[in-house]
């Protein structure tokens, strides 16, 4: 097996998530799991790493919007990209503060919390976004909130069996979070 740098490592598991985000976008058609990539990225990655996966997603998700799923091209629809950008952003350090403050040994403890923290911090920065840019009734719908949270939680499943099924296949982990 070749020995990989940090770096090398570090870009893999950003460049992996990243394609299974835009995968998720594709098969969902608009429903990138900001959320899920988050909590996953706080329990497994460096704060860093896992920004830049974020961006990553968000700037995937915006390509797949754009040109192959045919998003206008107007100011709102262009807006809400931004949006969608700093909710992406806001959930990644959310789910990391919230790990950085509780000291949860436990793989699904951590996942679930660091969800459930992601989640909540994606949801209120697009409250924000909605009550600037319209569309409140829609982005805050209680039965739209939950098929969400259900759905987002399905595919954080999914990512971490698939982050665990590479692992286990030989891919080295990807560097781990700073403790408190």
């Amino acid at each position: 097996m070749i020995a990989l740098s940090d770096r090398s490592v570090s870009a893999l598991w950003v460049s992996l998530f990243t394609a299974a985000s835009m995968v998720t976008t594709l098969a969902l058609g608009c429903a990138t799991p900001f959320p899920s990539l988050a909590a996953l990225a706080a329990a497994h990655m460096r704060r860093c790493d896992g920004i830049v996966l974020m961006l990553l997603a968000w700037a995937a998700s915006q390509f797949v919007g754009f040109f192959l799923l045919g998003y206008p091209r107007d100011g709102s629809t262009l807006a809400w990209g931004v949006g969608l950008g700093t909710a992406a952003v806001g959930s990644a350090l959310a789910s990391y503060a919230v790990l950085r403050v509780l000291d949860y040994r436990s793989a699904a403890a951590r996942l679930s919390v660091a969800y459930a923290a992601g989640f909540t911090a994606f949801k209120g920065i697009i409250l924000v976004w909605a009550l600037v840019l319209g569309g409140l009734h829609t982005a805050m719908a209680p039965d739209l909130l939950a098929e969400q949270f259900v759905r987002n939680g399905a595919i954080l499943i999914g990512l971490y069996a698939l982050y665990r099924a590479l692992v286990a296949a030989g891919v080295p982990a990807p560097l781990q979070p700073v403790a408190a």
